[in-house]
């Protein structure tokens, strides 16, 4: 991504409507795939890619958590947040075997020129026991301004994912599409983008959206916390995916 998205992602992290849904919803999935695993003390998470750190203080709810990211802006404003983050690069984590219960993969693995490295190395890091959670972006005839602007290399499908995955070597436990609910407007504003194009590309966060909208747009999003957990939805503008080493 773009240096200079940092100030804006931090800066927008905690209240803008896609981070707020996104949260709940993820928040459930973990809880889900966590409720009757057995014991898992002490339980630890690792956030390969965390940005600034906007799931980090979701992630915290489940125990220890670290962050790593190759960008030292990004780190630099996680650590002063307070979170223990480090600058690595997804394919090299500096950590032993086996060592964290939970490995997320959030909106990450789109950016590498091949994914598979990424995905390995999680499973490296990851207990037996434990889970990997994958979220990438949906669709390549959604690809907008947006894509270009956060260096994405590609868009998924359930079956690319799937196949990600299974290249890998990782177990897939369950694979969804989810901001479903949402699509039908977000699908429609990226493919008017293609017929009105803007003379400058901007980020989807770049647009404003009043206050009122944005509590409507993360209720609406977040209320797929009953949803995703339990069902494989059949489309959406992301997908996310579980898995075991």
């Amino acid at each position: 991504m773009e240096e200079r998205y940092y100030d804006e992602y931090s800066r927008i992290q905690d209240e803008h409507w896609w981070f707020v849904g996104r949260r709940r919803v993820l928040t459930a999935v973990i809880a889900r795939q966590l409720a009757g695993a057995g014991p898992r003390q002490p339980f630890k998470t690792l956030d390969v890619g965390c940005g600034t750190g906007s799931n980090l203080g979701m992630l915290s709810r489940f125990g220890e958590v670290r962050g790593v990211d190759p960008a030292a802006a990004a780190v630099a404003e996680c650590v002063r947040r307070g979170w223990d983050v480090s600058v690595a690069e997804g394919e090299a984590l500096p950590f032993e075997d086996d060592t964290f219960g939970l490995v997320t993969l959030l909106d990450v693995i789109e950016h590498a020129p091949d994914d598979g490295p990424l995905l390995r190395e999680a499973r490296r890091v990851c207990r037996p026991d434990g889970l990997i959670l994958v979220t990438v972006p949906a669709y390549r005839w959604m690809w907008g301004p947006h894509d270009e602007i956060s260096h994405h290399m590609r868009r998924y499908t359930r079956r690319t994912l799937e196949r990600s995955l299974d290249g890998a070597g990782l177990k897939r436990l369950r694979t969804t599409y989810f901001n479903t609910l949402l699509m039908p407007p977000i699908a429609a504003v990226r493919l008017l983008g293609r017929l009105l194009p803007e003379r400058e590309a901007r980020s989807d966060f770049d647009r404003p959206v009043g206050s009122i909208a944005n509590r409507m747009f993360a209720s609406i999003f977040g209320a797929e916390d009953r949803l995703v957990p339990n069902f494989n939805l059949p489309f959406g503008v992301s997908l996310l995916a579980v898995a075991r080493p």
